[in-house]
């Protein structure tokens, strides 16, 4: 049976809605009582995982899910070995660089050399400062990533901006972007490839769907 892995948080909803736009109904997802991880269709043509952002592509990779929907921003951190298939144009947010306000920098290369960074995309922000050749100490952090740069423990930090309010509630600005994320439909390589479950049939339906809605 085709499995579908699905992000718990602010794809969700989207992602149940574009899946049932082709005829597959994951909604009870969306129930607050809801406690199931794993749930079949009502058609029983396919079945979905409830789990975490960060380890759609893990489940995808590894096989015990066909077809993904993950960020684009996951992808570019976990460097995963998975088809990535579709830009599905929702969960739309950016990778940026913020310091304090108050701060004197206002570009990547105005921060010090060997100075700190906070953030829990460790590989991408070392991918942009090695690219500009500025050597800076990554610290990894996995909540509230913005009290870094407040209590001093960091020049700067490297994190996902949607509408910048919490940024700015906290006294911080965007002096950079890395780029920009939304989500993505990604297929286990060998499935794929190998078109089990009709794995090809879905990917067609939900690109027809996306370019569809761009259309209107």
């Amino acid at each position: 049976m085709l499995t579908f892995a699905l992000a718990k948080g602010g794809l969700l909803k989207d992602s149940i809605k574009l899946l049932q736009s082709i005829g597959l109904d994951f909604s009870a997802f969306l129930d607050p009582g809801f406690r199931q991880l794993q749930i079949t269709d009502p058609t029983g043509t396919a079945k979905a995982l409830l789990v975490r952002n960060g380890d759609v592509s893990v489940y995808v990779q590894y096989g015990q899910a066909h077809l993904g929907i993950v960020g684009y921003d996951v992808l570019r951190e976990q460097r995963p070995n998975v088809a990535q298939l579709v830009d599905l144009k929702y969960g739309g947010c950016r990778l940026s660089v913020a310091v304090k306000e108050s701060s004197p920098y206002r570009s990547s290369l105005d921060l010090p050399m060997h100075g700190r960074v906070a953030s829990k995309f460790v590989n991408c922000a070392r991918d942009h400062f090695d690219s500009l050749d500025l050597p800076v100490d990554i610290v990894p952090l996995y909540g509230s990533v913005e009290l870094g740069p407040i209590t001093g423990m960091s020049e700067a930090i490297v994190d996902l901006v949607a509408t910048g309010n919490t940024l700015r509630e906290n006294g911080l600005i965007e002096i950079e972007t890395l780029f920009y994320s939304t989500s993505r439909l990604i297929a286990n390589p060998l499935s794929y490839r190998l078109n089990t479950d009709q794995i090809a049939d879905y990917v067609a339906k939900i690109r027809d769907q996306v370019n569809a809605t761009a259309l209107v």
